[in-house]
């Protein structure tokens, strides 16, 4: 199926027409004075009657489906009152952008970690002919194949990254925004059959099980100090290399490689040590 225009006119010049064919047919049955002229009101009443059948009234942001005896023939997307072809049934399909949350889905994301996730998903239909006739119910089609899309999506991606691997790749906590153009796009690609389009896609929930959930905080909490300490280390490591070569250049001190090493060490501790440190002056030897 394929949304097409059907032909129309303006509905009010037909609603005219209809009152006029039902008054007149009335008024020249209450005064014929023969059968024919019965007969002859009794068509036009019939004819007025007809003429109501093709009227249709469509509401801005909505689109008249018409099927003439089982027959889909065209859409009428203007809004207005507006006269068609007669005995034509209609069927009412809304054109706005609407949306709506999809459940909490558990699902095991790339590594096989249990997560929740939840999206919101905002469409609106573009064919309403393919929404009508192409798929039994086009919102619980769209609903059905969101929570699909959505767990696919999941799937694909790690929850989030604690190793030191390619930078470019997506994780669901980092990389919100694209992996909201990545399961926009697989959904619309679901959707296509059902004439209908993805405006946006986002994740709006996404954690791990309850059952996981207190031990992947621990590794958080591990990987974030692991992060800390190694910026710490290198700073450290600068700081030594610069004092050392600093009081080589200066002439300051003379350094043999067991006194480096010494001094490298004190540095480091004092430099990395979390808690604050106690100073030792050496004023030399009594022997």
């Amino acid at each position: 199926m394929k949304e097409k225009s059907i032909f129309k006119m303006n509905g009010y010049l037909a609603l005219v027409l209809s009152l006029i064919g039902v008054v007149g047919g009335i008024f020249i049955i209450s005064n014929a004075e023969s059968s024919a002229g019965g007969f002859g009101g009794l068509v036009v009443i019939i004819l007025g009657l007809i003429i109501a059948t093709s009227l249709t009234i469509v509401q801005p942001n909505q689109a008249k489906v018409l099927t003439f005896f089982g027959t889909y023939i065209g859409v009428i997307r203007d809004q207005g009152l507006w006269a068609t072809i007669p005995f034509t049934f209609k069927r009412s399909v809304s054109l706005r952008v609407t949306n709506f949350t999809s459940e909490r889905l558990k699902v095991n994301d790339l590594e096989g970690n249990p997560i929740e996730i939840a999206a919101v998903v905002v469409y609106k239909v573009n064919d309403s002919a393919k929404a009508l006739f192409d798929v039994e119910d086009y919102n619980k089609f769209i609903q059905i194949q969101s929570e699909t899309g959505i767990r696919h999506i999941a799937s694909r991606y790690s929850y989030d990254s604690y190793e030191n691997g390619d930078e470019n790749t997506f994780t669901l906590r980092q990389n919100s925004d694209e992996i909201a153009e990545v399961l926009m796009q697989d959904l619309q690609m679901r959707m296509d059959v059902a004439g209908v389009d993805i405006i946006e896609a986002r994740i709006m929930h996404l954690a791990y099980s309850s059952e996981i959930a207190s031990a992947m905080l621990q590794r958080q909490q591990a990987n974030a100090v692991l992060s800390a300490r190694k910026v710490i280390v290198d700073g450290a490591v600068g700081l030594v290399r610069s004092a050392i070569d600093q009081l080589q250049e200066q002439g300051i001190v003379e350094l043999d490689e067991e006194k480096k090493a010494q001094m490298v060490n004190n540095l480091m501790v004092a430099i990395v040590s979390e808690k604050g440190t106690q100073p030792i002056i050496n004023t030399g030897s009594i022997y």
